[in-house]
């Protein structure tokens, strides 16, 4: 019920903010919320679709895969944005639209000297069942464990994909991608996992299986942790918020996608 109560009052925050900014005078709306690990390039697409249709202001919001679908149900948002291997079945309510696939990818800092782990060791990390970083071939140090939040689609699919995962209770438990990556950037001991499209050189990637989270190793099918991205709308989107989504799946769209780091749907 915590957990439910909660997805309430983000929603009415949704909804308030919303608001607001829909006040703009002589300008039509869409909102668009949900997926942190989308919303950076959500932000991007929604910049050059508003220079193209300066009459439509197109907002922005995360607060995680689950609150884009409660806000896709309850009308907070035009758009919920989920990042999930499996959509929950609520959102079958919804009409989804693929437009997109993201990596998820392991990171550690540049100063870990391991340069991959397999799938078990992931889940043995993960699980608390391995400590050390010379368990898995790196030096004699305590490995922090950083995860995302209940009702990430990030933490959805990593544990979807990887399986009997049941966090350690001492793991550090972040909000958002970005602060995955900065709380990895400042611990040498860290290991977190994040968007592909997010890898920057403050942080390191790690193979899995002896595979790199590469675009062309997705292509291939041949790195495992991989999720699609949808855009869900109550019903088939129409009016402006057809014309938001068409525009990410044209080719311009789905160019910016792919040069952004993600997976372009088509």
């Amino acid at each position: 019920m915590k957990t439910k109560n909660l997805f309430k009052l983000i929603i009415a925050l949704f909804s308030a903010t919303m608001l607001l900014f829909a006040c703009g005078k002589g300008r039509r709306s869409i909102t668009a919320a949900g997926s942190t690990a989308f919303q950076p390039f959500a932000e991007k697409l929604a910049d050059q679709f508003m220079a193209a249709n300066p009459d439509i202001n197109v907002i922005i919001q995360g607060g995680g895969s689950a609150v884009g679908i409660q806000s896709a149900l309850s009308g907070a948002a035009n758009i919920g944005m989920a990042d999930l291997v499996i959509l929950p079945p609520e959102a079958k309510a919804l009409v989804s639209s693929f437009v997109a696939r993201d990596g998820i990818v392991m990171i550690v800092n540049p100063k870990n000297q391991v340069k991959g782990l397999t799938l078990q060791q992931i889940r043995d990390i993960y699980n608390g069942k391995v400590e050390n970083w010379k368990d898995v071939g790196g030096g004699d140090n305590p490995i922090t464990v950083v995860s995302r939040e209940a009702g990430s689609g990030t933490r959805s699919s990593f544990e979807t994909i990887v399986e009997n995962i049941k966090l350690k209770k001492e793991a550090v438990v972040q909000d958002s991608n970005g602060t995955v990556r900065e709380t990895v950037a400042n611990d040498a001991n860290a290991i977190g996992y994040i968007s592909h499209g997010l890898i920057n050189d403050k942080i390191r990637p790690l193979a899995i299986n002896g595979i790199a989270c590469t675009t062309e190793e997705i292509l291939k099918g041949r790195y495992i942790l991989v999720r699609p991205i949808f855009l869900l709308t109550r019903g088939a989107p129409v009016g402006d918020v057809k014309m938001f989504i068409d525009y990410i799946l044209s080719k311009e769209g789905q160019d910016t996608i792919k040069a952004n780091g993600l997976i372009p749907a088509k």
